[in-house]
């Protein structure tokens, strides 16, 4: 196996193996990030080919992101009862299907099967939780950083290859917007079976910062058993509940609402889809530089009080965008603000789980509150296809979100400094 020559090759040179799993998993997320977020360029061509409601699009868009949370607690004991090779080749054989038999549709249940089943579960199978997976097995030293340049790869992909696709859907139609996806998930898929091993000990390696190897958990026998029985032991502890919360306030504020109704809003006001996408790509330019820069500061100041300036400063720059003109410069400028802060929130908050519930069930507790977020994507995605069909605007789901976000600011400092609970034990 590949892993087993490269690895004694890296060791020489002063390389952890670690960081070339790293190196894997960032293209995997960035690839299946892309497929889960490229549905933003595209509700304007499903709507103008089939003549379907934006309302009706935007229903089966928040099916995709339900059920792209409702994964999350169930793919951490699923990685770690079947491997994460085997759980990445599940997820990229549901979302490449997903996408392929998306281009032969021609009635709305197709829709919502393809898109919104397959590639929303197929997408949450490595959606943050592999992260947070990754990160907890293979770091010790440096974990809040790993977790932030991980993180930054799936919400960067979510938004990188929005402006290609907008071009290719202008010049030859929907349809082909999907090719680059489809290959950039094909290569990850390759990479990470030839590269990723389960734990360190897998190759005789202890994790990144450590000195002695630690023996792998015992897999576990029941994925669904384990992922209940975690909810329950988590849910008695207040710290649970407040990244409950203020996650779905992150996935109400950012994939939900922005990724998927920001082009469309754009083009209300006069701007062209692709330069509109544009905005969006550069959105994800500055979401990578603010996540790896929330990951460095996570190892280093208290994240409550991190989370409290990222969505305090979230909630200023939405209430802004209706102010902003919607031109060019006014535009830009939002794009650069809100950006820098579009996922910085998940670093503190994989760090808050790992200091609350432990090393092994961290990732698992993580899983849930993923799934507040995106449950808090799909009320916000389906509440701006409702507010443009009633209101004919989008802008007060911005608001709402604006204003919830101001909220959830509050929520984060409310919570006593970490401390260890009997569920770390």
């Amino acid at each position: 196996m590949l892993s087993n020559l490269l690895a004694p090759m890296l060791a020489r040179r002063g390389i952890h193996y670690g960081w070339l799993v790293a190196a894997a998993t960032f293209l995997t997320m960035l690839s299946t990030a892309a497929a889960l977020g490229m549905v933003g360029v595209m509700l304007l061509p499903l709507h103008n080919e089939f003549g379907w409601s934006t309302s009706a699009i935007s229903g089966a868009m928040a099916l995709r992101l339900i059920l792209f949370g409702l994964m999350a607690p169930f793919a951490g004991p699923i990685q770690q009862r079947y491997g994460l090779r085997n759980t990445v080749i599940l997820s990229m054989a549901l979302i490449v299907g997903g996408l392929v038999l998306a281009t032969t549709m021609t009635e709305l249940w197709q829709l919502w099967l393809y898109w919104g089943v397959m590639v929303g579960a197929g997408t949450g199978l490595t959606a943050m939780v592999l992260a947070a997976t990754i990160a907890s097995r293979w770091f010790v030293a440096r974990r809040g950083l790993v977790v932030g340049v991980l993180t930054a790869s799936n919400a960067t992909g979510q938004l990188l290859f929005l402006r290609l696709a907008a071009s290719l859907a202008t010049d030859y139609g929907w349809r082909a917007a999907i090719i680059p996806v489809l290959i950039a998930c094909a290569v990850a898929a390759v990479l990470m079976v030839m590269i990723v091993r389960d734990h360190p000990a897998d190759l005789g390696l202890p994790a990144y910062g450590e000195q002695r190897v630690a023996p792998p958990p015992p897999r576990s026998a029941g994925a669904a058993r384990l992922a209940i029985r975690t909810l329950a032991e988590a849910s008695s502890e207040p710290v649970f509940w407040m990244l409950f919360f203020t996650f779905f306030v992150c996935g109400l504020s950012t994939n939900g609402l922005v990724q998927t109704h920001f082009v469309s809003l754009c083009a209300d006001y006069g701007m062209a889809a692709v330069a509109a996408a544009g905005m969006l790509t550069l959105m994800g330019a500055f979401d990578f530089i603010g996540t790896i820069a929330s990951g460095w500061l996570s190892d280093r100041y208290d994240v409550r009080w991190l989370l409290f300036w990222y969505y305090g400063l979230r909630g200023l720059s939405l209430l802004f965008l209706p102010f902003s003109g919607f031109g060019y410069y006014g535009l830009a400028v939002f794009a650069v603000f809100y950006g820098l802060d579009w996922i910085a929130t998940v670093p503190p908050t994989v760090k808050l789980a790992g200091q609350y519930f432990g090393r092994d069930k961290g990732p698992m507790v993580f899983g849930w509150v993923f799934a507040a977020h995106q449950l808090g994507a799909a009320v916000a995605a389906l509440a701006g296809g409702v507010s443009r069909d009633l209101l004919a605007s989008y802008l007060p789901a911005f608001f709402m979100a604006g204003v919830a976000c101001i909220l959830a600011a509050l929520a984060a400092v409310t919570v006593r400094r970490a401390r260890r609970t009997a569920l770390a034990a």
